[in-house]
């Protein structure tokens, strides 16, 4: 009994992997394709920048109500797979009208679908393996996960060379079926919720979510502007390397080509560098890893900045894989120890993923903007110096935050 009771669980852990493998693909919608997309319907730069950020507020809209339902709710693996064909459908709508107003809606749906993914797939996970497994599993998530960006990434590279950008569509609806079935797998008897939402075995399961002390939480505060900087710099800037190649006249390559080129080599090197995370969290702290990725991101805008070149593409999504992958595992780790035993550790996730989705909704509309007005130069600049205030803010924030238990992670 006492095998099968080891077995279950286990099996559910590989099957949560699928699903980050396949979920990959479908939580971001067409990621960069959408302005590629857009571009070959004579799109404009900061239009297409708009409806970004339009569907990144929307998004915002339903960052806490996630973590809270994902603290809340028994019915992870059915909310996942709605939340999955949701947007899957949005995309489809969008493909088939992509009209100013079937754009937005498609937009605001992605958008507000892909706000539950993250947490849901964070309870799932901490419910499975409680706190003391969690840091490794969690590195297995995201080396799955930038697997199924990559492998999407290759195969959509393939199909846009031979089929043109209308193939992707047809690719995301084949991962998101794939991901439903592997969502099915994970069983649900296996789920712990009350460790899923941060509680320990003497902890009150009854105890609710308290928003005002996770939305006045020192450390967390600090950590999500931190983030929220970084996220305003960085979620613009492979955006704005497609389009910048999809604008320019005589190319050197398929812009398509160019964007699944860029997702590739970025998730090549998140693989190592998040299971490289995953083992040295515990030898090198969370903070030292989170700051190593912040170092990143300054250098990946100057280089983008300095020409259009393919080959400069390589260079800067190598450093986006380092600085994604550190990220992808130091930041729920680090969220998970400071709100153990709180029961609102995913409401927290949450927080933390709100202000990260302020700085990247406006993002692309940012940079959109400048590099209408003035050059794709002079906005790949402006990313470099707001990350660098990011680096600057976390540095600083053991003096403001005045929180013990977030220096005892340091």
């Amino acid at each position: 009994m006492h095998i099968k009771r080891v077995s279950m669980p286990l099996r559910s852990l590989q099957a949560l992997c699928l699903v980050n493998f396949f979920m990959a693909d479908v939580r971001d919608g067409l990621g960069p394709f959408l302005g590629i997309y857009l571009t070959e319907h004579h799109w404009k730069a900061d239009n297409i920048g708009w409806m970004m950020t339009a569907g990144g507020l929307a998004g915002l809209m339903a960052t806490l109500p996630s973590g809270l339902v994902a603290d809340a709710t028994r019915h992870k693996r059915g909310l996942l797979v709605a939340c999955g064909l949701l947007i899957t459908a949005a995309t489809l709508l969008l493909w088939a009208y992509p009209t100013f107003f079937v754009v937005g809606f498609s937009q605001l749906v992605t958008g507000i679908a892909a706000a539950f993914i993250a947490p849901l797939l964070m309870g799932i996970t901490l419910g499975l393996t409680g706190p003391s497994g969690f840091n490794q599993q969690m590195g297995r998530n995201e080396a799955f996960n930038h697997g199924g960006n990559m492998s999407a990434a290759i195969l959509a590279g393939i199909l846009v060379w031979y089929f043109g950008t209308d193939a992707v569509f047809i690719l995301m609806t084949g991962m998101a079926i794939c991901a439903t079935l592997a969502v099915f797998a994970v069983r649900n008897n296996d789920i712990d919720n009350r460790a899923a939402r941060g509680l320990r075995h003497d902890d009150d399961p009854a105890t609710a979510p308290r928003l005002l002390a996770i939305i006045t939480h020192p450390a967390l505060i600090a950590t999500g502007v931190t983030l929220m900087l970084f996220h305003l710099a960085n979620a613009a800037l492979l955006p704005m390397l497609s389009m910048r190649v999809a604008s320019a006249p005589g190319g050197e390559m398929s812009a398509g080509v160019y964007a699944a080129a860029t997702v590739i080599i970025s998730q090549l090197v998140m693989i190592p560098v998040a299971l490289f995370a995953a083992a040295r969290a515990g030898r090198y702290g969370y903070p030292l890893l989170i700051t190593a990725a912040l170092l990143v991101l300054p250098l990946r805008a100057a280089l983008a900045s300095l020409s259009a070149g393919p080959l400069f593409m390589i260079p800067v999504q190598i450093l986006d894989g380092v600085g994604a992958g550190l990220l992808g595992v130091a930041v729920p780790g680090y969220i998970v120890k400071l709100l153990e035993g709180s029961g609102h550790t995913n409401a927290g996730q949450s927080f933390i993923m709100l202000l990260q989705g302020i700085g990247a909704a406006f993002s692309p509309a940012m940079a959109g903007t400048i590099a209408a007005k003035y050059s794709w130069s002079v906005a790949f600049a402006v990313l470099g110096a707001i990350a660098l205030l990011a680096l600057l803010t976390w540095w600083l924030r053991r003096f403001f935050s005045g929180d013990r238990q977030a220096r005892q992670y340091d």
